[in-house]
């Protein structure tokens, strides 16, 4: 058996975390290009009335499941429903996800744990579901586990939440020399977004005493979907949506101890809103869902053309070389 690339159209997509955010922009412009849908999240009220759009507006049909990612069994429900609507999956994407905002020393143990049981334990367990499905299949299949900037630029605020995408990275990365080494014809690729314009902010536990959100600039969550769907059709190994997350993290590597006292001293005044603290966050269980962007209206810097370039092998290779020389540079000036 061999890995083989198809056109959205001929491909099922399993899509985690799908009822807002990224993973709802994801489902819809999958459907768009034709792709039957399979989504999962914990809130079924808005599982339902998404399909139900999809249904209606997309191209490709789109069935649910009701999962929390963090407990194995309900991970295999989302594989059986895809079974059971469509014969099995061509890509799965691992895109759910829960954050606190709060300072280390202030984060509950249990908010800590149920940070990484979403965020890391929901990465773990439906790869193995995925990869267990895909290896019977003969064409293989895709998995692209949704991680963030932060798995390499970790920050105030959002520390845990950057310990575990970190640990998401760590574990796709080695995911992926396995199943090389073992001839599968399974393909891994990591997504690590930069700031994106969700709901997150409003969905999220702060122990702030006021509401957080992700620090601007940002990018409309459209740019991470195109890049997931991308990459569910064609070769892309680990890539960053957004040059603002690499010029940062590029310029940190330049002046480490200068970028941890600026990142330290701004990111706790970024992060916070001014608004109230959630009183139904969504770390425990399902939250206000539906909507793709935060506020419910669009924004964002609609397009980056560092992650177009990556996508591109051409400008691949450029952006390489360009990164490569950043690297020497940041090396070179720490001795």
């Amino acid at each position: 058996m061999q890995h083989r690339y198809k056109p959205l159209a001929d491909q099922v997509i399993v899509i985690t975390g799908a009822s807002s955010g990224i993973g709802l922009a994801t489902a819809r412009r999958a459907a768009r290009g034709g792709a039957n849908v399979v989504l999962a999240s914990r809130n079924e009220a808005a599982l339902r009335t998404i399909c139900d759009d999809i249904d209606r507006a997309g191209r490709g049909r789109a069935v649910y499941a009701v999962a929390d990612v963090g407990v194995e069994e309900q991970v295999k429900t989302i594989a059986a429903v895809a079974m059971r609507e469509f014969g099995g999956f061509d890509t799965w994407v691992n895109n759910a996800g829960v954050v606190v905002f709060s300072e280390l020393a202030e984060l509950p143990t249990g908010d800590h744990e149920r940070l990484f049981q979403t965020n890391y334990w929901g990465v773990v367990f439906g790869s193995l579901v995925a990869v267990k499905h895909m290896r019977g299949r003969p064409d293989g299949g895709t998995l692209i586990n949704v991680a963030s900037i932060n798995a390499d630029m970790p920050v105030p605020i959002l520390g845990a939440y950057s310990a575990t995408k970190a640990a998401v990275k760590a574990y796709s990365d080695v995911l992926r020399m396995e199943l090389l080494e073992q001839g599968a014809p399974i393909k891994v690729t990591v997504i690590k977004p930069s700031g994106i314009a969700t709901p997150i902010g409003d969905h999220g536990r702060s122990h702030l005493g006021e509401r957080g959100q992700v620090m601007p600039p940002l990018y409309d969550p459209e740019v991470v979907a195109h890049t997931i769907l991308a990459a569910a059709q064609k070769p892309v190994r680990n890539i960053v949506v957004g040059s603002v997350g690499v010029v940062t993290n590029m310029a940190r590597k330049l002046a480490p101890r200068l970028g941890d006292r600026a990142i330290g001293w701004l990111l706790p005044r970024a992060q916070s809103s001014g608004k109230p603290p959630l009183t139904n966050d969504n770390l425990y269980s399902a939250g206000e869902d539906g909507e793709v962007y935060r506020g419910g209206h669009r924004h964002g810097m609609r397009t980056s053309l560092y992650t177009r370039a990556r996508l591109h092998p051409v400008g691949a290779l450029a952006l390489g070389g360009g990164i490569a020389a950043l690297g020497l540079l940041a090396r070179r000036s720490r001795f």
